[in-house]
């Protein structure tokens, strides 16, 4: 047979000089580049050109021998290429300058990085799968991976990427595309490839496309037989053959053939289309017009290589018009069968000059003519830039697909009346998607070995999210469910609410026999750590859904359908750089907190920083206390002192001044009666909550019910069980008489002002306004707060009286109290004064963590809108946000504290602008947003433990000296 078909060359060896409309290797300076070219190959032996032909793979994981065997391959045979396979950058990077520094002509450096240098390299970045791009709606992002591949490629000398695949995936069940094809859609597989070649040239890198003529539907893996493809050529040139002609018109530099059987094509169907004439030449060259690179697929691969012996096979791709002969397995062999070729006339020299002459002008179109070693310095570092997670980022945010929406079930709305449940499918880690869940919500993870026990488990829920994880770390993991699994998940559906959220390849949904029950059902593709927090975030409305099918699913989803959803503005998590923050400089806030805790400023501490709507920084310090026994985590609460100023009290009278049932100009005595013909009767809302009002600072009511000999709280106000009279739950073992919180307010009353006016903070405005917003609802702060606000925004961990709701070893203690409860203060109020209303104080008393107390800046930031709710009009937090007595000298708003006046008061850095506006927390606490950058910044900590003589936090300002640095980290 060899010999028939070397005769079928012989005929036909004269045509290979075609003219060609397009050359896409030739570059604008084409005089320099021929002079560079003809230079090189006019002083070139025949057998320095035949090893021009050869791209051999090497590993930059193996051992010394492999090394020798490369060499010797550059220096004895004079191969043209190398395509690296497995190993690490460093190493290949140092191989590659070897191997360059000892070749006569600049070696032609390729690698196989489909979704990124980790397809072959340890220790470099991982994109999407081409499955996963293909569902992306904005091509231009496409273009943007193929830019950033094409720096990488660069920086680690690498001159030919062979990718992307344009194989148009009609086949759910083929063995070796699949996740490697954008998708079936002919038009949007074209689109993303040439909008990646567009990127990916743009660095000078070539792009390879491949599988010519369509691998995209077979059912055989070329690596280990011949696939057939028994089409018509109609067929054909509808879908295989139907991506290359625009992208060669559009400067497509090189093509792979594939290792296929096409009888219309090549009518012997045991010759591969590698090895086939009229699909090399006749074909690709002559009728596609292709005048770039043409590449075999590895020769190695039992596609091919079961046809011929090496050399041969070599020749025979040679022959039938491939330029580059990509793997081959015995290179001596191959040298001796093409040079006997040429000496026996079955090829001419000019014939092989004609390829090497198109390998010497990709060269100089990589920039070979001007060829550098590779720098090594900072390689790994370079090819793991922050470039590469803001890009992955905005991939996945961009495919993610909704498939179904009944009832709007996503985004999740009214967190008040919902109860979630989780359900794990599949064998895959989900960590991150359920840490993701829980930042907005209570989400309850439900398990059973048994299906009616999870039934019945599921009951108290109104919505279950059922999370489908299989495995993304190999192109080939089939993502099938299990049969049990199927029976599960309908039953699930069957008898709940239910939002099912795959993270795995689309054709995985095929198995499903019905989607009725099934309320929403989101598609993610891959389970990688941020398709798991990004797809939690789109969920809960912080992200929009944008992506499209790749594939069709059945009859029921088309290829190209997917449903979007608009943002409901809830706050959402992603990195520095995405808003404009410097990683690096942010880190400072890491030292400055370590050296914090190392002088025992204060034991533990959580930190947030959030910009334009995202949370970026978010990270504990530190122990519960000295013992260290207990590590702050992210989900623990906080003491928050009077941050609950702002966070509880000022949102409810905010409330009610946009409802008219009071206005800032409204009195005391008209709001409480019992405040009329008081020295406080004509005192307005505005003065009182600007702390103009001439109130005292505070009243410090725990020492007049302490024993006056013992210094002990007295008998005749505290017992240490309950009853009907000693109701009110100080701390443990400590009840306050019912009616203590009157004498309080009676004291509040009849306290005498302060003769000077000008600014003086207060707490007893807090003390008042508590007891009219409890009056006019008939509820308590507590109660108030979790209906209007808490449990509707997502703030689960925000709350008064924390030990009804929270463990007690996720709550922060404060103090441990020798002068009042005598005792360590854990779970109940620091505050003496709120502790004595029973924990539920207006300007003191709630619990939280830094990410609830984000998610209440962020409403006030977005002017009182959040998670889809317009709570407040903006010119209501404009009114509440506004010096009413800066000439008074007075810095504050109406309840929020503003920057300093005097520089002497360093509520600020000095460093935000004059809408910025928060509070801070005597047990070191503070919560700042600044509408002008968009920066919310949340520190809470116990710096009052082991006591509240601890000032180290305070005389150092240290609060402060971190909102300077999260300044200083702006980059926009």
């Amino acid at each position: 047979m060899i010999k028939n078909i070397l005769f079928i060359f012989i005929v036909l060896n004269g045509t290979f000089l075609k003219a060609q409309k397009f050359n896409p290797l030739m570059v604008k300076d084409s005089i320099a580049q021929k002079q560079w070219v003809d230079s090189l190959l006019n002083n070139m032996t025949v057998d320095e050109k035949i090893g021009q032909l050869l791209m051999v793979q090497a590993y930059s994981n193996k051992d010394e021998n492999h090394t020798s065997f490369i060499e010797n391959l550059i220096e004895k045979y004079h191969i043209g290429g190398l395509v690296f396979m497995q190993g690490t950058p460093e190493k290949q990077a140092q191989l590659n300058n070897k191997y360059q520094s000892i070749s006569k002509i600049p070696l032609l450096i390729g690698i196989t990085a489909e979704w990124g240098l980790e397809m072959r390299l340890k220790n470099t970045y991982r994109f999407p799968w081409n499955m996963t791009l293909g569902a992306i709606r904005d091509n231009k992002l496409i273009e943007e991976f193929g830019t950033q591949l094409g720096k990488q490629c660069k920086r680690l000398g690498i001159h030919i990427n062979f990718a992307p695949v344009v194989d148009i995936n009609t086949n759910p069940d083929n063995p070796i595309i699949g996740n490697r094809s954008f998708g079936e859609n002919r038009n949007n597989v074209t689109e993303k490839a040439y909008a990646f070649i567009k990127g990916l040239q743009s660095e000078n890198v070539l792009a390879c496309a491949k599988h010519f003529p369509g691998h995209g539907d077979t059912n055989v893996d070329s690596h280990k037989a011949l696939p057939v493809l028994d089409f018509d050529r109609d067929r054909l040139d509808s879908i295989e053959l139907y991506p290359y002609k625009p992208l060669i018109e559009k400067g497509l530099s090189s093509i792979m053939v594939a290792h296929l059987s096409v009888k219309t094509l090549e009518p012997n169907e045991e010759l591969p289309t590698s090895l086939s004439y009229k699909v090399v030449t006749g074909l690709l060259k002559d009728k596609l017009n292709f005048n770039g690179l043409i590449i075999t697929d590895a020769l190695n691969m039992k596609g091919a290589s079961d046809f011929v012996k090496p050399g041969e096979i070599e020749l025979l791709a040679m022959l039938a018009g491939n330029d580059i002969l990509l793997v081959p397995e015995d290179v001596p062999a191959a040298i001796l069968y093409i040079n006997n070729a040429l000496q026996e006339k079955i090829i001419s020299e000019e014939r092989l000059n004609y390829s090497v002459r198109k390998i010497l002008n990709a060269k100089y179109w990589a920039g070979l003519s001007k060829f550098k070693l590779v720098e090594l310095n900072n390689l790994e570092k370079d090819l793991n830039s922050i470039e590469n997670e803001l890009l992955y980022r905005k991939l996945i945010e961009n495919s993610i697909t909704l498939l179904k929406n009944e009832s709007l079930v996503v985004p999740i709305q009214n967190l008040d009346k919902k109860k979630i449940a989780y359900v794990k499918l599949g064998d895959a880690e989900n960590n991150n998607f359920i840490k993701t869940l829980k930042n907005y919500a209570a989400i309850d993870v439900v398990s059973s070995e048994n299906l009616d026990e999870l039934i019945e488990k599921l009951k108290p829920y109104n919505l279950v999210i059922v999370g489908y994880h299989k495995s993304d770390v190999g192109f080939r993991d089939r993502h099938n469910f299990k049969d049990s699994e199927l029976v599960w998940l309908q039953e699930i559906a069957r008898t709940n609410t239910i939002i099912l959220d795959v993270f795995a390849n689309p054709y995985s949904l095929l198995q499903l026999k019905t989607f009725e029950n099934i309320n929403g059902l989101l598609l993610s593709y891959q389970n990688s750590i941020l398709s798991q927090d990004i797809s939690a975030q789109i969920l809960f409305g912080a992200i929009e859904t944008k992506g499209k099918l790749p594939v069709s699913i059945k009859n029921i989803f088309s290829v190209g359908y997917g449903l979007q959803t608009t943002s409901l503005k809830r706050l959402a998590y992603s990195i520095p750089e995405e808003v404009g923050l410097s990683s690096q400089k942010l880190k400072r806030i890491d030292s400055l907190a370590k050296v914090v805790i190392r002088k025992k400023m204060t034991p533990g501490m959580q930190i947030l920083v959030a910009r334009k709507g995202k949370v970026v920084y978010n990270k504990s310090f530190g122990f519960h206390t000295y013992k260290q026994k207990e590590p702050v985590k992210n989900s623990d609460v906080y003491d928050i002192a009077s941050v609950t100023k702002i966070v509880a009290s000022l949102p409810l009278i905010m409330e009610l001044e946009e409802k008219g049932v009071l206005s800032l100009e409204s009195t005391l005595g008209s709001l409480l009666p019992k405040f009329k013909n008081t020295n406080k009767d004509t005192l307005t809302v505005k003065e009182v909550l600007s702390h103009y009002a001439r109130l005292k600072s505070w009243i410090p009511f725990y020492k007049f019910t302490l024993d006056s000999i013992t210094h002990k709280p007295s008998k005749e106000f505290y017992r240490e069980r309950k009853s009907n009279n000693f109701n009110i739950k100080v701390a443990d073992k400590l009840f306050l008489r019912r009616d203590y919180p009157l004498i309080m307010m009676d004291s509040i009353i009849k306290a005498e002002q302060r003769t000077k006016k000008g600014y003086k903070y207060s707490d007893l405005s807090f003390y008042i306004f508590k007891e009219y917003i409890e009056n006019y609802y008939k509820k308590n702060l507590n109660e108030l707060t979790q209906q209007h606000f808490f449990k509707e925004i997502g703030a689960n961990k925000t709350t008064y009286l924390p030990l009804n709701k929270f463990s007690k070893n996720s709550i922060v203690p404060t103090e441990k109290d020798d002068y009042f409860r005598n005792q360590l203060i854990q779970g109940y109020v620091h505050d003496m004064g709120a502790a004595m209303q029973g924990g539920i104080g207006g300007h003191a008393g709630l619990f939280s963590n830094a990410n609830d107390i984000s998610k209440m800046m962020q409403l006030y930031l977005q002017k009182g809108f959040y998670g889809g709710r317009q709570y407040f009009q903006p010119k209501t937090i404009n009114k509440f946000n506004h010096r009413y007595y800066a000439n008074n000298g007075v810095r504050r708003g109406v309840g929020f504290d503003k920057p300093q006046l005097k520089a002497k008061e360093k509520s600020t850095c000095g460093c935000v602008s004059d809408e910025s506006f928060g509070h801070s927390g005597f047990t070191g606490t503070y919560a700042w947003v600044d509408p002008e950058t968009e920066i919310i910044y949340v520190f809470l900590s116990n710096r009052v433990f082991p006591t509240m003589n601890n000032r180290g936090l305070v005389k150092n300002n240290i609060r402060i000296e971190i909102q300077q640095l999260i300044q200083d980290a702006i980059t926009d």
